[in-house]
Parts: C-alpha cells; structure tokens; sequence
C-alpha cells in the first residue's frame, strides 16, 4: 500500500488490451484457452480476478477467491455459464491470502480436484487457518513497539484468529510447486516462477509460447502490494526480498508479455511496471530517512510512506509496512532503534547523506 510506483510514468507506460471487464458470472477470453474472472470483496479493494484455463474436457482454475456469498453466488453463475458445466480439473492457488484460498477448498472438494500450491504458502495457510487465538502476549508487544494505543491493540485482540472465518478448509493434501516447474495445462507448459515479499513463496505462471504471465500479486497495474512484517517474524526483511524479485523478474521476463494481474486489469509493459515498482521503494526509503532525522515510532512515519491518510482499517497493514521499511534501512546500517520511556521503538537514521 506504499506509493511503490502507484502511480506515475511507470504505470502511464503500460497498455491495457481489454476494454471490457467481466461481470460476477461472467468472462473475457484474454488469450487463447485462458479467461478473465472476477469475483468481488467486500473492501476498498472491491475485486480479485481469477483465471481459468482450459485442460481437456474441464478447467484448471488459477486462485478461488474469499468464501462469501457474493463470490460463491459468481462461481455458480461462471461454473454454468462461461465455464460451460465443465469439471474443474485442478486448483492452483498463486499465495495463501484469504481473497485467494477462501473457496479453492470448496472447489477441490466439489470436484474431487487436487490443490497445487508452493509448500510455504500451503503450511502457512494451513497454520493461519488454524490459529484461533488467543492473541499471544508476544503481538500484542509488536504493536505496543510500534506505537499503537492501548484501544488499538485491545482491538487487535478481538479481531484475533478471524484468518479461516472466510477461507473454506484447505484440503488435507496438495501438490507442491517451486520454482522453475513445469505445469502441463491443455497441452501447453506453465513455467513455474515464484516470487517473495508479499508473501513468503508466491507462485506466478508462464506460458512461454505466447508470453502469458499469471502474476498473482508479485506485479500488479497500478498499486504497490503489500509488504509487511508481521508479529510472528519481526526482525524479517520482506521489502528486501520483494526487491529482489522485482531484479529477478525484471531479468527474466521479455518485455512483451501479456501480465494477468490478481488485481486491475491485464496490461503489457512488464519492464516499465518492475522499474516504477523498484523506483516507487527507493524513493520512499529516502523519503524515510529523512523523516527520521528526528526520532519517530513506526506510526508516525505513514504520512510519509503512504501520502494518506491510515484509518483503523489498515492500520496492521500500513504498520507492518512502515516495519517493514524501517527493518530494510536498520539491515543496511542507514538507520537505529532505541526504545523510549513508553516502551516504543524510536527510529534515528544514522548516514549524513539523508538530504
């Protein structure tokens, strides 16, 4: 949700091929044998697409979406309508986020289908769903560090372990992918690619013979994924290994491929969009560093990482990025923490060169 290449030249060099979108129920062919899905949310970000690719006398589905009504409502339409009453073969999910996995249990068991996913966001899925609380006194402590108040984290307690209230129970097996496997699908190749950052082992596909790319999250139009530290690893990295994937893509991939994003709208301009994401971070940490010139916890840097205004409704988010942020320039030596009299961590930046 950072200003990570948001907007601007990168996202103006883009093209977008498909001027119309699909209605829940519906589908647009984007490329031979693959249609366009889009299933609602119920938040800001009001949608996520989905993918279906055809496999013989059935589909293989590319991510599921939250188990809502709305969206089970939209799968009954599609699954009768474009989909043509056709069996789902397989399941593939990109990452574990709920508006991905919420009904891909509810498809497998349907259909007797297998899930493929990558092993960490399976386990990690798995764990999440599981975790009903209570909120461990270890969280609780991250977000006191952070600066939040004390209504804020007894929120925070409520809300705890709400993961699995709109994922439908994963299957109790899968099939593993990782990177630079080979999926056949309808006679054609996907090539695995997995990315980092925005979850831990993001799956993407790539149909190399017509330069199809299924980018999940790791490469979005027109917002900046997001990047978080969580309560559970709170010394991690994350933005350093979204970094690198975007230098990993950004060397593998042609220029010219078709990406079919999780959210927006499929686009062209592959490079120009991993060069805007790379630029939108790197002008935010310097951005970063001189706010820090004066002490400041991690709630006290949203303005300037985000250029808006953070309501309750994203404050994990916007604070889990912040941290992150602030982690990435403590692992490269540009900034320190110490806490203060409340507890708080308080963040200095440490080059002279922060100007």
């Amino acid at each position: 949700m950072a200003d990570g290449g948001s907007t601007g030249e990168g996202e103006r060099s883009l093209s977008y091929p498909f001027t119309h979108i699909p209605g829940a129920g519906r589908a647009v062919e984007v490329a031979p044998d693959v249609l366009w899905m889009r299933l609602p949310l119920p938040m800001a970000l009001d949608h996520v697409n989905v993918w279906a690719i055809a496999d013989g006398d059935g589909w293989t589905i590319v991510d599921a979406g939250l188990r809502t009504p709305g969206s089970l409502e939209a799968w009954e339409a599609a699954l009768s309508g474009p989909l043509g009453g056709r069996p789902v073969t397989r399941v593939i999910c990109t990452h574990m986020h709920p508006d991905h996995i919420g009904l891909a249990g509810w498809l497998c068991d349907r259909f007797d289908a297998p899930l493929l996913m990558s092993r960490l966001e399976y386990v990690t899925g798995r764990m999440l769903i599981a975790d009903v609380g209570p909120a461990p006194e270890t969280g609780a402590d991250f977000y006191r560090r952070a600066g939040w108040s004390h209504d804020q984290i007894e929120g925070w307690r409520k809300a705890y372990g709400r993961f699995g209230s709109a994922v439908e129970a994963l299957p109790a097996t899968y099939v593993r992918l990782s990177d630079g496997d080979e999926v056949e699908i309808g006679g054609d190749v996907w090539r695995v690619v997995v990315g980092d950052g925005h979850s831990p082992e993001h799956v993407c596909l790539w149909r190399e013979r017509d330069g199809v790319f299924v980018a999940g999250d790791q490469i979005l139009p027109r917002i900046s994924s997001n990047v978080s530290v969580w309560p559970t690893e709170p010394a991690a990295d994350p933005l350093g290994d979204w970094l690198a994937s975007i230098a990993k893509l950004r060397g593998l991939l042609p220029p010219d491929l078709l990406v079919l994003p999780s959210h927006g709208e499929p686009f062209r301009g592959v490079h120009a969009r991993l060069d805007a994401l790379a630029r939108g971070h790197a002008t935010s940490l310097k951005r970063l560093e001189r706010r820090l010139k004066e002490p400041c916890r991690a709630v006290d840097v949203f303005a300037t990482l985000f250029g808006r205004p953070v309501g309750d409704g994203l404050l994990g988010m916007a604070t889990g990025e912040a941290i992150a942020h602030l982690n990435h320039l403590e692992r490269q030596g540009r900034v320190r923490r110490a806490p203060d009299e409340d507890g708080a961590d308080r963040w200095t930046v440490l080059t002279g060169d922060a100007s």
